[in-house]
């Protein structure tokens, strides 16, 4: 059996500035390109049989320079859509909600844009990933490029675990994950790993 490799998609502005990024389509700063291109080398060792990224810029670019071909975008893979609280950091959100964490406390309802999701679904979304990629790992690897949080949920689904322990996994930019089985069971074999 293959295995499950995640991406986080290179930095941005606003990866950099903490402000929440869902569905809001901005590029990779010029280190977030220098840094997706420093993980090729370390894909080049899997056997990567089908590669599906988010429909955003920022991770289909990663793809690219990442050297990963021929990449299928799957719109399940979007960010976790932060309703109201898209471009904003915690610290300011903190404000208004003193003590507010996203894993617990959600998102308030946006504009028509960005309307927002509750963790279970963004959990409905990685479920329905898993049950389209998991077939394509009996033949090889699998790569699947997106978002902080949305890799997080999706991770968490893997082990069998509730939507929000994906709050359990830190992911930085630019990093690479895997995830496998032993004895059969689903796990963790590497964890938010630079491309150095």
């Amino acid at each position: 059996m293959g295995q499950l490799i995640l991406l986080r998609h290179g930095e941005t502005e606003w990866s950099t500035a903490g402000r929440h990024t869902g569905r809001t389509d901005i590029p990779l700063t010029a280190r977030g390109e220098s840094i997706a291109a420093e993980l090729a080398p370390a894909l080049a060792r899997y056997q990567i049989r089908a590669v599906f990224t988010s429909p955003a810029k920022r991770a289909v670019r990663t793809a690219e320079l990442a050297g990963l071909t021929d990449a299928k975008q799957d719109p399940d893979l979007w960010e976790w859509d932060y309703g109201g609280y898209e471009g904003r950091t915690t610290a300011e959100i903190r404000q208004e909600r003193p003590g507010w964490y996203l894993w617990r406390d959600g998102v308030i309802p946006g504009d028509a844009a960005h309307p927002g999701e509750t963790v279970e679904q963004v959990g409905t979304r990685t479920d329905a990933v898993l049950g389209r990629v998991r077939p394509l790992l009996a033949d090889g690897d699998v790569a699947l490029v997106a978002h902080g949080h949305v890799l997080r949920v999706l991770t968490a689904r893997w082990l069998g675990l509730d939507p929000d322990c994906g709050r359990l996994f830190r992911l930085d930019t630019g990093t690479i994950s895997t995830l496998g089985t032993e004895h059969d069971e689903p796990v963790i074999t590497t964890w938010n790993v630079p491309p150095r």
